[in-house]
């Protein structure tokens, strides 16, 4: 998904929801997304990010977990 906007569309997504996290490049060209938040929320974000890069998402992968809260406030983009 790289190349295509990914990260920043993620972030600007993100604003609109109360989810923390991060999105980041992985050195494969695949594109790690990890987000926390009460479940309607992370759920609603995650359809809109797929809905507007369905044309840039090959496959993906979802794992879920226990939030721990090690994220203070909103998505960023990490490096």
């Amino acid at each position: 998904v790289q190349g295509v906007g990914f990260r920043y569309t993620t972030q600007n997504i993100a604003r609109r929801y109360d989810v923390r996290g991060y999105v980041q490049n992985l050195a494969d060209g695949r594109v790690h997304l990890v987000v926390e938040g009460e479940s309607n929320e992370v759920e609603v974000f995650l359809s809109e990010v797929a809905d507007k890069m369905a044309n840039h998402i090959h496959s993906k992968a979802l794992q879920r977990s226990q939030a721990n809260n090690e994220f203070d406030a909103g998505l960023y983009v990490r490096y």
